[in-house]
């Protein structure tokens, strides 16, 4: 790592060491990763990870947070949250993400509460700025600390310093909640986000990772990273995914020939 890299670390460090004992809002992704270990390092039993347990979580993203969490040596909780009892949600406007994180972060201040724990932080980075990100102002609004916004560190900067500290997170694809996956504007049912995810796993499965299920009633859009599409419609392989993906109740299984684009949505 080189000096300007160092001397993040060092600011990141510096906050995690000035503040009270604190919650971190843990997905298992590479950036909360990131914090919970540098956190955890420093601070020890002054630390909890707590995960948000919704139908928006893919089982996948599930395992991810119990497994690295385990490997961090860092308490863990999960959190129920049922994000389809609020109609401000499951309605699926350009708001929802908003909704869905002051939603989540609410549930994770209650169950902060109950371990004497009065701040939160999350695991947003500087790149995360520059996106369309609604759930960053919910967390603004919220006094939700942004250790890794401040210490002005980047995606591939975390993925560095995780790899550098045998974290294996550090390589996992970017992850997204299965909500994703529906169009802005179409209700969010627990129907469609079961399916999603069983079709997304059933295509892991077949050798296919970083994958999106779009789902537009009963068609199905999936992407693929470009560079797999040959042998996605190699016609046995073909012919597999047709078959699971009509026993989900997809009529229409289509393939995008643009690959897998994060926000395509």
């Amino acid at each position: 790592m080189n000096h300007l890299k160092d001397e993040k670390l060092m600011t990141l460090q510096r906050q995690i060491r000035a503040y009270p004992p604190f919650v971190i809002a843990f997905s298992g992704g590479v950036d909360s990763s990131f914090l919970a270990a540098v956190s955890y390092q420093i601070r020890k039993g002054d630390v909890v990870a707590m995960t948000a347990d919704s139908p928006f979580m893919s089982q996948l993203d599930r395992d991810y947070a119990c497994k690295i969490a385990a490997d961090i040596g860092i308490q863990h909780e999960m959190v129920a949250v049922d994000l389809l009892g609020e109609p401000q949600i499951i309605h699926n406007s350009e708001t929802r993400c908003y909704h869905c994180k002051r939603f989540i972060f609410k549930a994770l201040k209650q169950r902060a509460a109950e371990f004497g724990l009065s701040r939160i932080a999350h695991g947003v980075n500087l790149d995360d700025l520059d996106e369309f990100r609604p759930g960053l102002r919910a967390a603004d609004e919220m006094g939700i600390l942004s250790p890794l916004v401040a210490a002005r560190l980047t995606k591939a900067e975390i993925r560095r310093a995780s790899k550098k500290m045998d974290l294996q997170s550090w390589n996992i694809p970017s992850q997204s909640c299965l909500a994703t996956r529906i169009p802005m504007g179409e209700p969010i049912t627990r129907k469609d986000l079961v399916r999603i995810d069983a079709c997304e796993a059933h295509l892991r499965r077949l050798g296919f990772p970083g994958v999106r299920v779009r789902c537009y009633g009963d068609t199905a859009r999936i992407e693929v990273p470009f560079q797999m599409i040959s042998q996605f419609a190699e016609d046995e392989m073909r012919q597999r995914i047709i078959h699971f993906f009509k026993t989900r109740h997809f009529k229409y299984i289509a393939l995008d020939l643009e690959g897998y684009q994060s926000g395509s949505l």
